[in-house]
């Protein structure tokens, strides 16, 4: 019997990561799953991760636990206030405060671990380089080094002759194309939260960057938006 190939995929609960979620599993790929409870203040979207991984029937879904507000240095893990209605000008320079220091790097290390214990060789991140908020560690040129980095890191990338993966099917779509493509696949957006500061009932405050570009993606896409916002 033929075994199905196997992937890790980091599932913030998000728009995009449950989309890639789907584009794995509409791949052909046994769906490892993998969250973070990282001391984020937006912690409803491990909710959130576990609705989704749930209703795209996931293999497995684990949730790693690690503090991060042990160093702080981000709005997402500090007292530090979120930005509110950039334009998109504003969003297209310089890095936010809602950037998490190192974060891309320490989820992919996780990743790359929990791929060499379930034997996958491919790892999906939903990073995007055009509808982003400036992030250095959502660019394809730090993506490929990463992935350079678990072939020489790791004993099956150098004692195997398949090399690791990093996946990155949602890189260069925009947001609109990215829901589009996510509601092809049946992805119930109306389970995922991508707000930097819910409330207290899970609702998106609606003038995060990240609540905006998720606004502006079913707004150029002609979908309507099933987030459930505050006011």
């Amino acid at each position: 019997m033929e075994t199905r190939k196997k992937a890790v995929v980091l599932l913030s609960g998000g728009l995009d990561s449950a989309t890639v979620v789907a584009i794995a599993r509409d791949q052909g790929y046994d769906v490892h799953a993998l969250s973070f409870r990282y001391g984020q203040r937006h912690s409803v979207e491990l909710e959130a991760a576990d609705r989704v991984a749930k209703y795209l029937g996931v293999t497995e879904h684990k949730t790693a636990v690690l503090d991060l507000r042990t160093f702080g240095g981000s709005a997402l893990t500090a007292d530090i206030d979120v930005p509110k209605d950039r334009t998109d000008e504003d969003m297209s320079h310089d890095i936010p405060v809602t950037y998490v220091p190192a974060r891309n790097t320490i989820f992919l290390s996780f990743a790359l671990a929990y791929a060499e214990v379930v034997g996958a060789k491919d790892i999906f991140i939903g990073v995007n380089a055009l509808d982003y908020s400036g992030y250095p560690d959502c660019r394809p040129e730090y993506i490929a080094a990463f992935e350079t980095m678990a072939n020489l890191a790791t004993k099956a990338g150098v004692t195997e002759d398949e090399r690791i993966r990093i996946q990155t099917p949602l890189i260069d779509m925009t947001k609109a194309e990215i829901v589009t493509e996510g509601t092809r696949l049946g992805v119930d957006y109306a389970m995922t939260i991508s707000c930097y500061d819910p409330d207290e009932e899970g609702r998106a405050c609606g003038h995060c960057d990240s609540c905006q570009l998720r606004q502006k993606g079913f707004r150029e896409a002609g979908i309507p938006d099933p987030t459930r916002y505050q006011g």
